[in-house]
């Protein structure tokens, strides 16, 4: 872990990140049950939990900052530029899918894994 950084958001997430999130999940469930799920995570209210806390329940691994799509969200972050949100689907209330934002989760996460980040949870 490094030295306490600030890490600003965006109050809600931006507009590219819904059909991002449907791309994934699309992957997993058909068109009709991933456009479901984009639609209702643009529905939900922002929650926050801990970067660790995610990770768990994501089960995922942590990418390092030698991942150029992390290491570019850690730049934004040390230069003062907001984050947008994690959009999250619980898969079957056993693990969490982070349908979008895993580069940020681990850029976050390389500066405090207690750091509150806020979600779409869905």
């Amino acid at each position: 872990m490094t030295d306490k950084v600030d890490i600003h958001w965006l109050s809600e997430p931006e507009e590219q990140d819904y059909p991002a999130a449907k791309s994934y999940l699309s992957l997993l469930y058909d068109e009709a049950k991933a456009g479901r799920y984009a639609d209702q995570l643009q529905q939900a209210p922002l929650s926050k939990f801990k970067a660790k806390d995610i990770f768990r329940a994501s089960g995922l691994s942590l990418l390092g900052t030698s991942n150029a799509h992390v290491e570019k969200d850690r730049q934004k972050i040390l230069a003062g530029n907001k984050l947008s949100p994690l959009l999250l689907v619980r898969d079957t209330g056993v693990r969490v899918l982070i349908a979008d934002g895993y580069h940020r989760l681990c850029a976050v996460y390389a500066f405090s894994e207690d750091a509150l980040i806020p979600c779409k949870i869905v």
